[in-house]
């Protein structure tokens, strides 16, 4: 059985003219098959506007997709009692691009990484402390930054933050949606090296959204390329991603430099 599964999903938005009249529907994902299993990151690439966003909502349950299912560890999360949901929430975690706006700007640290311990564990002050304090040091800060607010970290660290507070109930999944995107190129690496840690460390999964294939290609294990809502392709090993034929994979291909200016020949990165 898969981690997670999404079977033929669709899904299109209402498009209104100017006098609020319906003017047929924008599709923006058409019969989608994704398979993530455990302890595994999938690179879900595309150019903007391809849909990726729009699947990671439906994924974490944010949006019902118009046709089609998503099935974690075998259930349907559209079709599920509300005790499957439960599980579903606290098991599916997301790390989203602006880490600003992913917090309360009015709390601190302690009280943003003790939401989700509220609402899934049962423990004394002391042992939610403790495990804050361990997480906050898993993702390179310390226990004086509990009493800090969001405004008073840098985008990087903030990120960390969200890291954090994503893995504390130790999910099976996590979604990271253009998590890198928004952070200078040395502070990307140092949040991916981080990722691939905790990865190895957990057993977590991840499905890593984003537009950048250098980034990908350092986190995933498998790739995906979803190109104008379809996904074309999903590669079980990411050097595959090189020699397929797939005009949108070529494209995509086409379009990418290698890290250093030295070495960069256009089709031919990561020499």
């Amino acid at each position: 059985m898969h981690l997670l599964e999404v079977k033929a999903v669709s899904h299109s938005y209402n498009n209104r003219s100017f006098l609020m009249r319906k003017k047929g529907a924008d599709q923006v994902l058409n019969g989608v098959d994704l398979i993530i299993e455990e302890g595994t990151c999938v690179g879900l690439l595309g150019q903007s506007g391809a849909g990726k966003s729009t699947l990671g909502r439906i994924i974490l349950g944010l949006e019902k997709p118009k046709a089609g299912q998503v099935l974690f560890e075998g259930q349907d999360i559209y079709c599920a009692d509300q005790r499957t949901r439960k599980h579903y929430r606290r098991h599916v975690q997301a790390v989203f691009q602006d880490s600003y706006s992913a917090v309360n700007p009015r709390w601190t640290v302690e009280q943003i990484l003790s939401e989700p311990l509220e609402n899934y564990e049962t423990m004394s002050r002391k042992e939610r402390k403790g495990v804050l304090i361990h997480w906050l040091e898993r993702v390179g800060l310390s226990e004086k930054d509990l009493s800090k607010y969001p405004h008073q970290f840098s985008g990087g660290q903030l990120q960390r933050i969200n890291i954090a507070r994503a893995l504390l109930l130790q999910p099976k999944l996590v979604i990271l949606d253009e998590s890198v995107s928004s952070l200078d190129m040395v502070t990307q690496g140092v949040i991916l090296d981080l990722l691939v840690e905790l990865k190895k460390e957990l057993g977590v999964a991840y499905l890593f959204i984003t537009h950048d294939m250098t980034a990908a290609y350092h986190l995933s294990d498998q790739l995906a390329i979803l190109d104008q809502g379809e996904l074309v392709a999903q590669f079980r090993s990411k050097d595959d991603f090189f020699s397929s034929e797939e005009k949108a994979v070529q494209k995509m291909r086409d379009a990418m430099l290698a890290d250093h200016p030295l070495s960069r020949t256009i089709g031919r990165p990561f020499r």
